[in-house]
């Protein structure tokens, strides 16, 4: 690692020509290990050369672009409001030996290629040489347990209290949200709620700090600086109460050379970034009218441990969600459940949740060994009775896919997304190591198998949407089938349950009515060539080391993204990376197929007449008399 290293500062010392012919195969997962030291130096120089080189490229796309823009403020106002960097305004700048003059950037030190590629290693090479034992330890046994499947896995203590905060989105801590910047943990976003954001003093951390050290109460301040964040993070965190002390490089300050202390009381913090959340949409129909629909987005299936809703910190998904409807049910037609980027959870939330748009019945079945176990919703309350629309794509994994299954099969909803969901049907508990020495740590093991109540499993296969809408994930390497050790899909006998409704036969009719609806929207097919471009690029294992070759195609990516930009915000911005909370409300601002599902929501509510729960389908709802005859036929 060291020599390596030290390689890497040869090659920028030596500089690069960007005007030869050459490529680099960045898809490396296939490829063969270097034959020798010479096939090793090569490859590095390659590695090294294509960091360099999209550098470059982005400044100088950046600066000229810039430029476009200036030239476009100064045009007749007629002009300028039609033309704002045009396709082809953003040239490539000239080059002497393949490299451009960016003056600009360079003015900057810390903004040279070489600065940023050599901090770069620096900080991989620090937190290497870093590693403790828990760490080793941690990664031998995870690579030990990934060799069964890739679901298995050895958890440190700290991932064990990661998991808990999971499920409660509560911690106790400063409520800063933190990401590594040059060796700090720097302050991207405060936290609502937390003590940093409830800090009114004058001295108090705000976005753009960044942290260099860490003190309890009295004691010293503990240089943080180059330690990875995780371990800084543990250090901020703490008991409920106790003070903690940060040194801080300002936000205000650049240069880093003032730093402050700011100390504050550790307290709960909530984790709102991924709770569930709901509002509603309004959807021009053909006729001119303006109609009313729900949409739920859920990040997460969260729960607390404890099964008891009085007990200190509850959280409940399924309540959280229930109670949002609530807000919203006499004023909307039908409700869209979006899981889109909903790796999982819990369990029972799945369950609990699944219950709120079913009267009662099997949810999903699980079997470990030989023994088959059905996970059943058995209460008959009812919180949306009214048609639904699930969005799912690549990663809506476990958990959602349990839903989604569920209410598919029950014919409750329609499923729309990508072409299928990640394919995460296994089962895992969580073992300790040690029941006296939690420092030990736990074993996540695979023990058993989630299937459909129809008795397909999810594994592998995952939930195939009704109408497949498909989202620029469509064509990543995503889902179980590309993780190694993969347990095999599998059946097993259905369940004993009654569909509440039979939407195979108005599938056909919401499919081709929506294709040519989508057709004539020009900003549907702006998403359609974005995800055929993204499709195109992940086919590719190389990408070109000349700067002309590259520049064309980072510019053809840009416009690409530009164009998004436009369909998202109304207009162009200039490119940043906004806090958590800022991204999620921009995503909900204009959702293309999100747009796309509520059009198909409002004709799904026209063909099942406003009810999705008809007790001429529901042959779970039961009359007296039908009742009393199962219970005493003999």
């Amino acid at each position: 690692l060291a020599e390596r290293h030290e390689y890497v500062g040869i090659l920028l010392d030596k500089g690069f020509d960007f005007s030869q012919t050459e490529y680099y195969q960045w898809k490396r997962k296939d490829a063969p290990w270097p034959a020798n030291r010479a096939e090793q130096d090569d490859l590095w120089r390659r590695r090294i050369k294509n960091e360099y080189l999209g550098f470059i490229v982005s400044r100088a796309y950046a600066e000229s672009n810039k430029l476009a823009r200036a030239a476009a403020q100064t045009a007749t106002n007629a002009t300028a409001a039609a033309v704002v960097a045009p396709t082809n305004a953003v040239a490539a700048p000239a080059t002497t030996n393949g490299v451009p003059a960016l003056a600009a950037t360079n003015n900057v030190p810390d903004l040279s290629p070489e600065s940023f590629i050599t901090k770069r290693y620096q900080q991989f090479r620090i937190v290497m040489d870093d590693s403790d034992a828990e760490w080793v330890l941690e990664r031998f046994l995870g690579a030990l347990a990934a060799a069964y499947d890739p679901h298995t896995a050895y958890m440190p203590p700290t991932a064990v209290e990661d998991f808990t905060i999971d499920m409660n989105l509560s911690l106790c801590g400063i409520g800063a949200l933190l990401s590594p910047e040059d060796g700090t943990a720097k302050v991207m976003e405060i936290i609502p709620g937390g003590p940093a954001s409830r800090d009114e003093r004058d001295i108090r951390l705000v976005p753009g700090d960044k942290i260099i050290g860490v003190g309890q109460d009295q004691e010293p301040i503990e240089d943080v600086l180059h330690l990875p964040l995780n371990k800084t993070v543990r250090k901020i965190r703490g008991k409920k109460g106790s003070r903690v002390v940060l040194q801080v490089i300002s936000a205000s300050d650049p240069s880093g050379t003032t730093t402050r202390l700011v100390d504050l009381i550790r307290d709960d913090v909530k984790l709102e970034e991924q709770a569930a959340t709901g509002h509603v949409a309004r959807v021009t129909w053909t006729n001119g009218t303006t109609r009313a629909f729900g949409v739920v987005k859920l990040p997460t299936f969260y729960g607390s441990m404890t099964s008891n809703p009085r007990a200190p910190g509850f959280r409940s998904c399924t309540l959280d969600i229930a109670s949002i409807i609530a807000t919203m049910n006499d004023d909307i037609e039908g409700l869209v459940l979006d899981l889109r980027g909903n790796g999982g959870g819990s369990l029972r939330e799945a369950v609990d949740l699944t219950g709120r748009f079913i009267r009662v019945g099997p949810v999903v079945q699980q079997r470990e060994g030989s023994r088959i176990m059905v996970h059943t919703d058995r209460d008959p309350a009812i919180t949306f009775r009214k048609p639904m629309v699930v969005l799912v794509n690549r990663i809506s994994a476990s958990a959602s896919e349990i839903v989604a299954a569920a209410l598919q099969d029950y014919g409750r909803a329609l499923i729309i997304g990508d072409s299928r969901t990640h394919g995460k049907g296994s089962v895992q508990t969580i073992l300790p190591l040690s029941n006296s020495d939690a420092r030990l740590g736990s074993m996540k093991v695979t023990c058993a198998s989630y299937y459909r109540i129809s008795g397909g499993s999810t594994q592998l296969r995952g939930v195939e949407p009704d109408l497949v809408l498909p989202s620029v994930l469509e064509h990543m390497d995503l889902g179980e089938d590309k993780l190694p050790n993969a347990i095999p899909w599998s059946r097993i006998p259905s369940a004993d349950y009654n569909p509440v409704y039979d939407l195979k036969p108005l599938i056909p009719i919401l499919t081709t009515n929506a294709q040519a609806r989508l057709a004539a929207d020009e900003r549907y097919q702006r998403h359609l060539r974005t995800v055929a471009h993204v499709r195109d690029v992940t086919r590719k294992t190389e990408v070109p080391l000349a700067f002309g070759e590259r520049y064309q195609q980072y510019a053809a990516e840009r416009e690409i993204q530009r164009a998004r930009e436009v369909d998202d915000n109304g207009e162009e911005e200039e490119l940043q990376t906004p806090a958590p909370s800022r991204r999620r409300r921009q995503a909900d601002q204009d959702d293309v197929i999100l747009d796309a599902a509520l059009q198909v929501l409002a004709e799904l509510t026209d063909l099942q007449q406003g009810v999705a729960i008809d007790p001429a389908h529901d042959k779970n709802t039961l009359d007296a008399q039908e009742w009393l005859r199962r219970i005493f036929q003999p």
